[in-house]
């Protein structure tokens, strides 16, 4: 049986921080980076490359709220950490997966398209610099 897609806004208001979370361009590469297995923090951080130590934090500390990941502690000296995808975690990367290969399958298609809408805005801005000035009589 298909699922019903009427909207509700209730349950929108439930779904909306879930995707805010998901959708997060940091929480998809950290998902798919914990997709091979446990890391480490500064492993993540390298492998994740150009995020700050406080937005992997902020990251990993959502993550593990909304329960997509785990975070172990060993008591060595210094103390180790890891970080492991929970079943939910694991769950996602389906469609993470999915939506980061539609994403490489349609980058040249998007670029063009932005392109074309660069230049149309470009040529718009530059007519209406060119246009006469508007008087109005009083």
């Amino acid at each position: 049986m298909e699922q019903s897609h009427t909207h509700v806004p209730s349950e929108c208001a439930r779904v909306a921080p879930v995707l805010s979370r998901i959708g997060d361009k940091w929480s998809v590469l950290v998902v798919m980076l914990l997709g091979d297995g446990p890391m480490r923090f500064n492993e993540l951080r390298r492998r994740v490359g150009g995020i700050s130590q406080r937005m992997l934090t902020l990251t990993l500390r959502g993550l593990e709220r909304d329960g997509f990941v785990t975070r172990t502690v060993f008591p060595t000296i210094p103390p180790r950490v890891d970080y492991e995808l929970t079943p939910l975690g694991h769950s996602l990367l389906v469609p993470v997966r999915e939506l980061g290969a539609w994403a490489v399958r349609n980058v040249s298609v998007i670029e063009d398209a932005q392109r074309r809408f660069d230049q149309a805005a470009k040529g718009q801005s530059q007519s209406l610099e060119q246009a006469a000035p508007m008087s109005f009589a009083k």
